[in-house]
C-alpha cells in the first residue's frame, strides 16, 4: 500500500488524536490539535495510506471513561447522525503517522513524531523526521531541537543518524513518572557537511522505501 506526506487539516485531528493516544498513553492533558493547526508557531504534517476506502471517523471520548458512557455516546452518535447531526468528515485516507514542530526564530523545536502502532518500522517515522527537517530547511530555521526520553535508545539511535547530539539534561521532565529528557540538536541544518549527510540519507531511504511513497498533493509548507 502507497502512502504520502501532506500538511494536516481540520478533519485529520480525529484520527491524529487516535495515534497520539496510541503512542503517548499517558500524556496529559492531551495535545489540542485543532487548536495547533491555529498557532502560526506550529507546524503538523501527516503521513497518508493512499486508501479511498478508508474508515469513517470515531467519535472522540475522553482517555478516561470510568462512568461507563462512552459505548451509550457512540450508539447516540451513530443514530443522531442521520437526523441532520453530521459527524466531523473524514479526511478521505487513513492517516497512518504525522509529526509537529514549532518553528521559532532561527529554531524548529520538534514536538512530536508518532506512527500508528500497526505501521511501524516501515520507515514511516524516519520518513516523517525526514519530511520535518525538509520543511524547517524550507521556513530558514538554523537549527533543529528535540526533547526524546532517557529510555527511548531507539528514537535516539534514529536522531543520532540524523545528526543530532545532545546538547543538555530536563530533570524530571515527563508527568507521568519523572523521567528525564535529554535535549539533543542538530549542527546548523543548511550548512554544507548537515546537507550532504541529510541527502544521502534522504536517498538511502527513498531507495529502501522510495517504491511506497507517492508524491505529495499538496505543499507542506503554509
Amino acid at each position: 500500500m502507497a502512502y504520502y506526506m501532506r500538511n494536516m487539516r481540520k478533519e485529520d485531528v480525529p484520527q491524529v488524536n487516535k495515534i497520539d493516544r496510541e503512542a503517548f498513553p499517558t500524556q496529559w492533558p492531551p495535545p489540542d490539535y485543532r487548536r495547533e493547526l491555529q498557532n502560526p508557531l506550529a507546524r503538523l504534517l501527516v503521513a497518508c495510506e493512499d486508501n479511498p476506502e478508508a474508515a469513517e471517523p470515531e467519535m472522540e471520548i475522553p482517555r478516561e471513561d470510568i462512568s461507563g458512557l462512552a459505548p451509550r455516546i457512540k450508539r447516540w452518535w451513530r443514530q443522531n447522525r442521520f437526523f441532520g447531526k453530521e459527524p466531523p468528515q473524514s479526511s478521505g485516507h487513513c492517516i497512518i503517522g504525522f509529526a509537529s514542530m514549532w518553528v521559532m526564530a532561527d529554531e524548529a523545536r520538534i514536538t512530536n513524531i508518532a506512527v500508528r502502532q500497526s505501521y511501524q518500522r516501515q520507515g514511516i517515522g524516519e520518513l516523517l523526521l525526514i519530511s520535518i527537517i525538509d520543511l524547517a530547511i524550507e521556513l530558514k530555521a538554523s537549527i533543529a531541537t528535540l526533547e526524546v526520553r532517557v529510555s527511548n535508545l531507539l528514537a535516539q539511535s534514529l536522531y543520532h543518524k540524523y545528526g543530532f547530539t545532545q546538547v543538555g539534561l530536563r530533570r524530571n521532565y515527563y508527568t507521568d513518572n519523572r523521567e528525564d529528557a535529554l535535549l539533543m540538536s542538530t549542527e546548523s541544518i543548511t550548512s554544507a557537511p548537515f546537507q550532504a549527510h541529510f541527502q544521502q540519507l534522504k536517498r538511502d531511504h527513498a531507495q529502501k522505501y522510495g517504491e511506497r511513497i507517492k508524491s505529495p498533493t499538496d505543499s507542506m509548507s503554509r
